[in-house]
């Protein structure tokens, strides 16, 4: 298939358009444009496949540049998003742009050029707090924060365009991603990025709140999974292990594995205001189980430890760890 990834320079993305390159698509791969021409992490992906996409350049604010770059695909991946959640909090607009206004732009391209799959990527964030537990897709939808206000936007406009013109949608909503390459803005990275640094007193937020942690690996298999299978057009399905693992208990998982004591101090910048914090996250897996035929590979106790060792022995590789600045606090 002719594929176009949004988002294809980020943390998630990159994984993503190493794995279709790999399978044997034609990659489109979507990127902000700098002056400098890289390509964020897309630069550092499989050296054997360095070649094998197309990197276009451009913003899916663009109209007129995301008609071009639609053209001639068979499916998208909308990746593409703003999606910290403190600096949502002081530039809510910028969130609108991208995440809301952005996806329409990508949702009109598609139907345009008679799209056969858009694959819209959602957040765990849009359920808030979990009100039950395992959350299925039916959990109510509550934005806690600006981020997660304009992520159920764009989520619901995705699906209205299924309900109103049968665009092919698919909404994926992975839980808390983690693995190479993700930025020390979510917890598990600015940990393990704190103690290669030589840091031994770590800086946190809450430590809480619960998550369900999945590995970068088994959400890109997600994403594979869901190219195909008539059955999940205009569903919305989880992706998550169903495993629920606390902050606190995620750091002394990886301060383990890691041989290192570890002390934590409190970190204002991180603490979300009060009625903000979503306190508890844990994914029902089973409608990715019967629409994917998806099941996570990283899952429980045990899959969840072996994520944490590949994700720290890749943060220790010295040519990785250059690519972070460690003495800087990133939220």
């Amino acid at each position: 298939m002719r594929i176009l990834v949004t988002g294809a320079a980020g943390f998630i993305g990159s994984h993503l358009v190493n794995r279709l390159v790999h399978e044997g698509h034609e990659v489109g791969a979507l990127v902000r444009y700098s002056s400098s021409g890289r390509r964020g992490w897309l630069d550092h992906i499989d050296e054997d496949i360095k070649d094998g996409f197309e990197c276009i350049f451009g913003d899916v604010r663009d109209v007129e540049g995301i008609d071009a770059a639609v053209a001639g695909c068979d499916a998208i991946m909308n990746l593409a998003a703003l999606i910290s959640i403190p600096y949502s909090y002081h530039a809510a607009r910028s969130y609108v742009d991208t995440n809301i206004t952005g996806t329409l732009n990508l949702l009109h391209a598609a139907r345009r050029n008679d799209v056969s799959r858009f694959i819209q990527t959602s957040t765990r964030e849009v359920y808030g707090t979990a009100q039950r537990i395992p959350m299925d897709e039916n959990h109510p939808l509550v934005g806690q924060s600006p981020y997660s206000a304009t992520k159920i936007a764009s989520d619901e406009l995705a699906l209205s365009f299924h309900r109103s013109f049968d665009l092919p949608v698919v909404t994926l909503r992975p839980f808390n991603t983690y693995g190479p390459r993700q930025s020390t803005r979510a917890v598990i990275p600015t940990v393990i990025a704190q103690l290669v640094g030589g840091n031994r007193s770590i800086r946190l937020g809450s430590l809480a709140p619960t998550r369900d942690f999945n590995y970068v690996q088994d959400t890109v298999s997600g994403f594979v999974a869901a190219l195909e299978p008539v059955a999940c057009i205009g569903e919305t399905i989880n992706l998550g292990t169903g495993h629920e693992v606390s902050i606190a208990d995620m750091v002394k998982t990886v301060a383990t594995i890691m041989m290192q004591d570890v002390d934590i101090e409190e970190e204002q910048q991180r603490l979300r205001p009060r009625n903000s914090e979503v306190e508890r996250l844990v994914a029902d897996n089973t409608k990715a189980k019967q629409l994917l035929g998806w099941a996570p590979q990283y899952g429980g106790k045990d899959g969840f430890e072996r994520g944490i060792a590949e994700t720290v022995a890749w943060f220790r590789e010295p040519a990785n760890i250059a690519q972070y600045d460690t003495s800087q606090y990133r939220v």
